[in-house]
């Protein structure tokens, strides 16, 4: 196979909006050379992690895994990475988590088959290829270079993007596909049940200037959405100067069911009536929020201020609350705040007294820039719902 096909392919991949995380283990070794020795690699990859140690590939799964090598581990390390790649990809690309594990030609020959299995995972497809390799026709490089091929092609059929359809295999070796195709549906039960951390729904058309790859994140359940959500998230946005803004609704609740898929469905529509991006997570809490969004500024309510600093929801421990704080802080992580009615008065920040470690993680909205007086709480109960 040629330099010029393979940098082909790889050109190809980085012009994808797609962006990866790669979890590599017993094989493969070049595809990872080939992604970034070709100039562009930054818009396609992420991050990369060979696990090569037996102790590096238990950390990564959680757990001592039944085989090292199977489906089922790359199948499990492909999902690992998809969640990663949402994390840390810019707002709106589609992401692929891409899983491998080998048993490929060593210095000691083996008593099994030398074998691979690849996985890729996307929002809605699972791909897994299984091969098998005939013993003592290649030379461990030699393996590593047919593995890495395949995983390249398997990557950008991930990006959609089209690879030749040469064969690398001889026909005294053995390989098997197949894809699983996931609707909404499913998608979002697989959020509910916790396999996957969020999904994004980008109805923006807005160009935003993000080149931080900062996003700002208006939370609540938006039952209804309505005026004064809306106008609060623009008022941040350009507070912020610079980001993505978008809505989010936990699927999880802190203290009530979680939502149905139909429920979610139905609050999803007006976003996509209005052309404003929702993402859907599994997190209650703005401390795992924080950790699922990085470097984020969360928009919020002086309400909503009031509890976070509230040692009464740390079980009345001070020092938790500071722990706690400063945790969604060292991940880069602010948060703006806008006056909102607490307790019949209306409050901004500075009515509030911030621990001084906390204070440069709060950002007040200006009164004068924003004023929200109505709940959808209200709204529900003015229409009778």
């Amino acid at each position: 196979m040629t330099d010029a096909w393979i940098r082909g392919i790889v050109e190809a991949i980085h012009s994808a909006p797609t962006q990866a995380v790669l979890y590599l283990a017993g094989g493969a070794s070049q595809a990872l050379g080939w992604l970034i020795t070709v100039p562009g690699a930054s818009n396609t990859v992420l991050e990369a992690v060979v696990p090569y140690s037996r102790m590096s590939f238990i950390q990564l799964l959680g757990k001592i895994p039944s085989q090292h090598c199977s489906q089922q581990t790359a199948e499990e390390m492909a999902l690992l990475a998809y969640n990663r790649g949402l994390k840390l990809s810019s707002p709106g690309s589609p992401v692929v988590g891409v899983g491998f594990t080998g048993s490929l030609a060593s210095l000691r020959p083996k008593l099994g088959d030398h074998r691979f299995y690849l996985s890729t995972r996307t929002s809605d497809r699972l791909s897994v290829s299984t091969v098998t390799l005939s013993k003592g026709l290649r030379t461990r490089e030699q393996e590593d270079t047919i593995s890495s091929y395949l995983l390249l092609k398997a990557i950008a059929n991930a990006c959609k993007v089209q690879a030749a359809s040469v064969s690398h295999l001889t026909e005294s070796d053995m390989s098997d596909e197949h894809e699983t195709h996931f609707s909404e549906d499913q998608e979002l039960e697989q959020l509910i049940d916790g396999k996957i951390c969020f999904k994004v729904y980008p109805f923006s058309s807005e160009n935003h200037t993000s080149t931080a790859e900062r996003k700002i994140i208006l939370s609540g359940s938006f039952n209804p959405l309505h005026d004064g959500h809306l106008k609060l998230l623009e008022v941040a946005t350009s507070i912020c100067g610079n980001g993505y803004p978008c809505f989010e609704i936990s699927a999880v609740n802190a203290d009530k069911p979680p939502l149905s898929v139909s429920q979610i469905k139905d609050r999803v529509r007006q976003f996509e009536k209005v052309g404003k991006t929702i993402i859907i997570s599994n997190q209650p809490y703005f401390y795992k929020k924080a950790e699922l969004f990085p470097g984020s500024a969360f928009v919020i309510g002086a309400d909503t201020a009031a509890r976070l600093i509230n040692p009464k929801y740390y079980d009345g421990d001070y020092a938790k609350m500071l722990e706690i704080l400063n945790g969604c802080k060292s991940t880069g992580c602010t948060f703006l705040v806008g006056g909102r009615n607490v307790d019949g008065v209306f409050k901004v920040l500075e009515d509030f007294d911030i621990p001084e470690t906390l204070k440069d993680m709060f950002i007040s909205i200006p009164a004068d820039r924003f004023r929200m007086d109505i709940s959808s709480t209200e709204i529900r109960k003015s229409s009778g719902l």
